[in-house]
């Protein structure tokens, strides 16, 4: 079965930091481009981050440019978002995803259905 997993998630004052974690598992972990996404109450979907299978060419949002970093384990079939420098606005729920069209997000907001696979979510929510 293949499966995403995403934890890290959690309650944090704005200007803190988060480590997201993203484990995959039943796929061939290394051949694929990943990305993060996330949704925020009452909002659309919104791209955030994604990286290449090898872990370079990353993607941001312009809304998380300098303050988010992707990375990725593929010896683990890890993946990770560093949130810092966190703002009201990143509250949301926060998912990884594969088995989509890289760069999709020059075209548009995404949906869930443009991703093969998505983990269930983890809630990030940023408030004092």
């Amino acid at each position: 079965e293949v499966k995403l997993v995403e934890s890290g998630g959690g309650l944090v004052q704005p200007g803190g930091s988060l480590r997201l974690t993203c484990a995959g598992s039943g796929f061939t972990f290394s051949h694929n481009a990943l990305v993060w996404v996330r949704q925020a109450p009452g909002k659309r979907l919104e791209w955030v981050s994604a990286i290449n299978s090898a872990g370079g060419d990353p993607y941001y949002a312009d809304s998380v440019k300098g303050r988010f970093t992707i990375s990725r384990d593929n010896a683990k079939s890890m993946l990770y978002l560093q949130l810092n420098d966190l703002k009201i606005e990143d509250t949301g729920t926060y998912y990884c995803a594969r088995d989509f069209r890289w760069g999709m997000w020059y075209f548009g907001a995404p949906q869930m259905s443009d991703f093969g696979t998505r983990g269930q979510g983890t809630q990030v929510t940023v408030s004092s």
